[in-house]
């Protein structure tokens, strides 16, 4: 990758400069992007990894139209978030195509642009319009279809590929969804690079995405009719908060040392107005407060009648243990379905979940489960689980369910809930 010029110059500077004399707000998002030639003559003619936008040698032979088309096209790539969010997808459900996923993510990009007449779209450019339509026989116009479908809901109505082989890994072939999509970006090179990376701490990434979400905003409020985006999209980056960090300010909280009243010491008040009350008048009793010496303690119970991915219970795993051993917290796990399969106790900071064994498969119910974890007296329990169970007993101490992506909407019977996506 070559390094640009001394004097800050690239081949798409000609094209920013277009983008921010005729859209001035979110043109100049261009501005918050890192720009570089490439040597590369084999590529795209111009790509994003999320970060950066690189030009091909043959960029520059372009008209300027055409240049000022495709760095606007690759600057929403950016804005919008798409690498880092085809990065996310894929680790979410494992198995994502980047081609049927590029094909979407440039299908709303061009329909954003297609307003504007001061810059150019290549000619065989497929639209969100028209990828609904003759993909999955969806005929809405373009306004509606872009304040409705977001890149991930659009990429999982498109895949509709299925194993070939269920024996053998990878072996997947196109439905008739995702057949035709391919047809239809084939004249578009892939120009979405995913490296090992473009998706960072989670939390960097959320805290990136709300950036990016108020930028978007702020531009096409200050450009008007004159913004890159037809409309403010469906398709915005959510500044979505990881459910790691949501899991450890709430674990904090519930396990975080707790003052006592100690009837032994006085309070620094009681001290202080005995001297000013004088030798001869008695004063009530006021207590003091003392650290708890009882150590905290966490219930962890994995429900293992549902099917939760391995990938995720190894995550959730890490997590618990790196909290345990902050807090310096006692952990027991009671691991079971319909009934308590296996109780484990771990003493403060010397946690392992991922040497325990999950197994199960029996029916569901979360009685037996919770009611062996409150004879463990916990301050704070997490419940791994699907939520497809009763539960007739509720403890006195507070309850988070933990719960895989694709049982988000299963209401729980009481406490909060915690999406693992």
């Amino acid at each position: 990758m070559a390094s640009l010029p001394d004097d800050g110059t690239h081949r798409g500077t000609r094209a920013v400069q277009r983008l921010v004399e005729y859209a001035p707000s979110t043109g100049g998002l261009a501005l918050w992007i890192a720009h570089c030639d490439i040597a590369t003559t084999d590529g795209p003619l111009i790509a994003t990894d999320g970060r950066t936008i690189e030009y091909a040698p043959a960029f520059g032979k372009l008209p300027l139209p055409a240049q000022a088309g495709l760095v606007a096209h690759e600057v929403l790539h950016v804005a919008l978030r798409h690498p880092q969010r085809f990065a996310d997808l894929r680790r979410l459900i494992g198995d994502a195509d980047r081609e049927l996923f590029n094909v979407c993510a440039d299908a709303i990009v061009n329909s954003a642009l297609g307003h504007l007449g001061w810059l150019a779209l290549p000619p065989q450019a497929v639209t969100l319009e028209r990828l609904l339509s003759e993909t999955l026989g969806i005929r809405q116009p373009v306004e509606a279809a872009l304040l409705e479908w977001n890149v991930e809901r659009l990429y999982r109505a498109i895949d509709d590929r299925r194993e070939k082989d269920p024996k053998r890994e990878g072996s997947r072939e196109d439905g008739p969804a995702s057949s035709r999509a391919r047809v239809l970006g084939a004249k578009d090179a892939i120009d979405l690079l995913i490296r090992p990376d473009t998706e960072g701490p989670p939390e960097g990434e959320a805290e990136r995405s709300r950036e990016w979400h108020e930028r978007i905003a702020r531009a096409h409020a200050g450009d008007g009719a004159h913004s890159l985006l037809r409309a403010l999209l469906a398709d915005l980056p959510v500044a979505r908060t990881p459910w790691e960090q949501v899991l450890r300010t709430r674990l904090a909280r519930g396990l975080a040392p707790r003052r006592e009243l100690s009837w032994s010491r006085p309070s620094r008040s009681y001290i202080a107005n005995q001297g000013r009350a004088g030798p001869n008048r008695r004063m009530p009793w006021e207590p003091g407060h003392s650290a708890t010496r009882r150590v905290p303690r966490l219930a962890v119970l994995v429900d293992v009648s549902g099917s939760i991915e391995t990938t995720l219970m190894d995550r959730f795993a890490r997590e618990i243990e790196a909290i345990t051993r902050r807090l310096e917290a006692g952990m027991v796990v009671v691991i079971g379905d319909d009934r308590v399969q296996h109780v484990e106790h771990f003493e403060p900071g010397r946690s392992d979940l991922r040497s325990v064994a999950f197994t199960g498969g029996g029916g569901t119910d979360f009685t037996p489960l919770l009611e062996e974890a409150d004879r463990h007296r916990p301050d704070i329990a997490v419940f791994l689980t699907d939520l497809q169970g009763p539960a007739r007993f509720q403890p006195r101490w507070p309850v988070i369910w933990a719960v895989p992506e694709a049982n988000r909407d299963a209401p729980a019977p009481f406490g909060q809930k915690l999406v693992l996506v």
